[in-house]
């Protein structure tokens, strides 16, 4: 009875190899990956892979293409890496790409395809897509010099290197800002809001306590960075020049008026009046006297000469 049964194990074991054997030949070339989305670090190695499931072809081709913008580019082709990975990359067993440092220019979809002449399905593909994570520069950071007691002032920060976007965060004195400073007692009393995504640090009225250091971080999945630290004085109100500058701005006045009243005084402003005349007439000889306008004659004088 052992013997039969050892027998009848052998012929199921025969039966299902033959069974998957067949099956291989006639569903064909099979494809899969562990992740159809990748995230790599910039500078650092990643893999993608494309793994064989299926196949009754003992030699493959096996090519990878590389699509940006639409456009694909041979990255395996004819047994050997090309493109802008040849020298940073190579094939690994079954058909995965292992690259040795990622840049920024990886971003892209990434194309696996299998051709099996001998299999009933003889072509597979599967696609991939690999983003690089870039870490953010040193943010440029602007924080106002001095700023008087009770104004509204912004600090910007700025940083367009990182990918993905990096987020802001502020310190001062070396302490973190909370997004919202109720929630924190050292923070309570002041009035700033903060934009993360921006970078923006908002203060509506500017205490005492504002002064100091402050810096901005950037910071991403990649890494982060930091601008140095610069200082923010806080005035007080200055009561004493706005006094002079009201007492300025009377004396001026005062002496406008004084010089205007003068002139007036000394008639520079005078106008003659619509019925003066401003012509004279011709002097008349004194020889001559032409007499009225209804006498049609004139009488000669004593010192007429004919």
């Amino acid at each position: 009875d052992a013997a039969r049964w050892r027998l009848r194990g052998s012929w199921l074991v025969l039966f299902c190899t033959s069974a998957l054997a067949t099956f291989h030949q006639l569903v064909g070339v099979t494809l899969r990956t562990t992740d159809k989305i990748v995230w790599a670090n910039e500078f650092e190695p990643i893999e993608l892979t494309c793994l064989i499931e299926s196949i009754s072809t003992n030699n493959p081709r096996i090519e990878w293409k590389k699509i940006k913008n639409g456009v694909p580019s041979y990255v395996y082709f004819q047994n050997k890496i090309s493109g802008d990975l040849e020298h940073r990359a190579q094939l690994r067993e079954p058909a995965n790409i292992l690259i040795f440092n990622t840049s920024r220019s990886d971003t892209a979809e990434y194309r696996c395809e299998v051709a099996a002449i001998d299999d009933q399905r003889d072509f597979d593909e599967i696609l991939i897509s690999l983003a690089v994570r870039v870490k953010p520069v040193v943010p440029r950071c602007s924080v106002p010099e001095t700023v008087t007691v009770g104004t509204s002032t912004e600090l910007r920060c700025l940083e367009n290197e990182g990918f993905p976007a990096p987020l802001y965060r502020w310190f001062h004195n070396n302490d973190e800002l909370p997004q919202d400073p109720k929630n924190s007692p050292k923070f309570a009393n002041s009035s700033y809001s903060i934009n993360p995504d921006t970078g923006g640090l908002k203060f509506r009225r500017v205490r005492k306590e504002d002064a100091g250091e402050y810096y901005c971080q950037a910071k991403n999945d990649a890494g982060h960075a930091q601008c140095p630290p610069q200082m923010m004085e806080v005035c007080d109100v200055d009561i004493l020049g706005i006094f002079l500058k009201c007492f300025c701005a009377v004396v001026v006045f005062l002496c406008l008026a004084a010089s205007i009243c003068h002139s007036l005084r000394r008639g520079c402003f005078h106008k003659k009046g619509h019925n003066e005349n401003n012509y004279n007439w011709p002097a008349q000889s004194d020889g001559v006297d032409y007499g009225d306008a209804d006498e049609g004659h004139f009488r000669h004088k004593s010192s007429f000469i004919i």
